[in-house]
């Protein structure tokens, strides 16, 4: 599976922490787009991701620029609370980029309108809510992505 997660500036450790783990058992890529509101090493990003950031695929690009010219031509999908298709009604291939925003705001809208940004979804939550946590966001993606490909790799 070539499947890949992009934390577009993330702010909490935490967060990254466990997308880091998420990356490691699932496979996936990790992308971190600078900047970012935590440095790298990072206390609470290390016990977050535990012992599996030497078996995670993580990459940090300076900009969102030299992400695109990492990734080629792969699909883009961006999760957003400004779409009314739900991640659901996607059907995911092997090699596409999940692509979230920071904790605070998600992704602005320069990034949501980029021409490299192919679809943008949502995850379905009660009204008046204002977010899902960023790594369980991340997680109930790449699950379902990975649920569609029928877990090449998993146990």
């Amino acid at each position: 599976m070539n499947l890949s997660i992009v934390f577009h500036t993330p702010e909490i450790p935490g967060n990254t922490g466990n997308a880091i783990r998420l990356a490691a058992v699932t496979g996936a890529h990790l992308h971190l787009i600078e900047p970012l509101g935590f440095d790298l090493s990072d206390a609470k990003l290390r016990r977050a991701g535990l012992d599996y950031h030497d078996l995670a695929n993580v990459t940090v690009h300076p900009r969102l620029e030299h992400l695109w010219d990492a990734l080629g031509d792969r699909r883009v999908i961006a999760f957003t609370s400004h779409s009314e298709t739900r991640f659901t009604e996607v059907e995911y291939a092997a090699d596409d980029v999940l692509l979230f925003g920071r904790e605070s705001v998600g992704l602005p809208p320069e990034v949501l309108a980029d021409d490299h940004v192919d679809l943008r979804v949502r995850i379905p939550m009660l009204p008046s809510r204002r977010s899902l946590n960023l790594a369980n966001s991340a997680s109930v993606a790449v699950y379902e992505a990975w649920r569609q490909l029928g877990y090449p790799g998993g146990t």
